[in-house]
């Protein structure tokens, strides 16, 4: 078995009016298919963690940089995959005020998600990490109850 080795990546969180895009996993991807995520992508060498977290964003969502109110940098949070590989993930939180997302071929449908909503989609296991780590769980609105007070449907199609 190869050693270990640390692996870089950005992590961009983006919220809209206090709510998160979850960006679902396609089956043309090689892993974490059918989960469900934030912006992500392999630090490219020679490139900052802002450039890559842009270039991500752009190409996961099609959010220019004149779409994004703003763009703050969290920090690095290392994450221990189960093949003991270390993962250095550069966080960012986005917030925008564009509703619709132009999702490239990894992702297969996204959603704006609550606090009170976002459990109820399978996500990858280290999106709580990333979240905790830009804050973006407080920054969550719950959403209104219905009149029954049951937990609003979720739209899967």
């Amino acid at each position: 078995m190869p050693p270990p080795h640390t692996k870089n990546i950005v992590a961009v969180v983006l919220q809209r009016r206090g709510r998160t895009a979850l960006l679902r996993r396609s089956d043309a991807v090689s892993h974490d298919n059918g989960l469900w995520h934030c912006v992500t992508g392999f630090l490219e060498p020679g490139v900052s963690p802002l450039e890559q977290a842009l270039a991500e964003v752009l190409e996961e969502t099609g959010l220019r940089v004149a779409d994004l109110v703003s763009l703050d940098e969290g920090p690095v949070v290392e994450l221990v995959d189960a093949g003991a590989n270390t993962w250095q993930v550069h966080t960012f939180r986005g917030e925008t005020l564009v509703k619709r997302l132009a999702i490239n071929w990894e992702h297969d449908a996204y959603r704006w998600v609550t606090r009170r909503t976002a459990p109820g989609f399978r996500q990858v296991s280290w999106l709580k990490d990333v979240m905790d780590a830009v804050g973006a769980h407080e920054r969550l609105q719950p959403a209104p109850a219905s009149r029954s007070g049951a937990m609003p449907e979720v739209d899967w199609s």
